[in-house]
């Protein structure tokens, strides 16, 4: 009997096509212009060319960091999962921000929209291009309120520890509230 079967057209048509699907935590922040309807575009945006959401968190108003002589923030946290790769990601995200006319003037100063990467799976990466885990969430309430709401028993890739005991950790005093329309 053997291996007869390779020759029938049934099996050279058959394909199986197997996509490794990423999950990735991703922050969004606007202080400019309408900012819950900036934020509103976005996340759009990202399910229409980065992948399905999941979830999202409850979007927050907070304080400026860094740079404090500017408009509160609204800000909120996303996790996505996408087929696309890392270096793929960003050029989307990027594309999302320019598209929304999210050009940063200013380290950390006012923008109509910022996307950040987190996350990636439980990678670690230092590029010139990007680091992840982002290097600065451990420092930011901001980031890390929204963060607990939708994935708080994440474990972090370097600090061996959840986004909860992150932000039990974390020396930041800027407040994060509920948004209110």
């Amino acid at each position: 009997m053997g291996l007869s079967y390779l020759n029938t057209p049934f099996f050279y048509n058959f394909v199986t096509v197997i996509l490794i699907m990423h999950t990735y935590y991703l922050h969004l922040g606007s202080n400019q212009g309408n900012k819950k309807q900036m934020l509103d575009l976005a996340i759009a945006a990202i399910e229409k060319k980065l992948g399905n959401i999941i979830i999202h968190s409850s979007f927050y108003e907070t304080e400026p960091w860094g740079l404090k002589e500017q408009d509160n923030f609204i800000n909120l946290a996303l996790q996505v999962k996408t087929p696309f790769e890392i270096s793929e990601v960003i050029k989307i995200t990027k594309s999302i921000e320019t598209e929304l006319g999210g050009q940063k003037s200013e380290k950390w100063g006012p923008r109509n929209i910022d996307i950040d990467i987190l996350y990636c799976d439980d990678m670690i990466l230092q590029s010139e291009e990007l680091t992840i885990p982002h290097p600065q969430l451990y420092n930011r309430n901001f980031v890390l309120v929204p963060m607990i709401e939708i994935a708080g028993d994440f474990i972090d890739p370097i600090r061996k520890v959840s986004i909860d005991e992150l932000y039990d950790e974390c020396t930041d005093e800027g407040e994060v509230f509920l948004y209110e329309d």
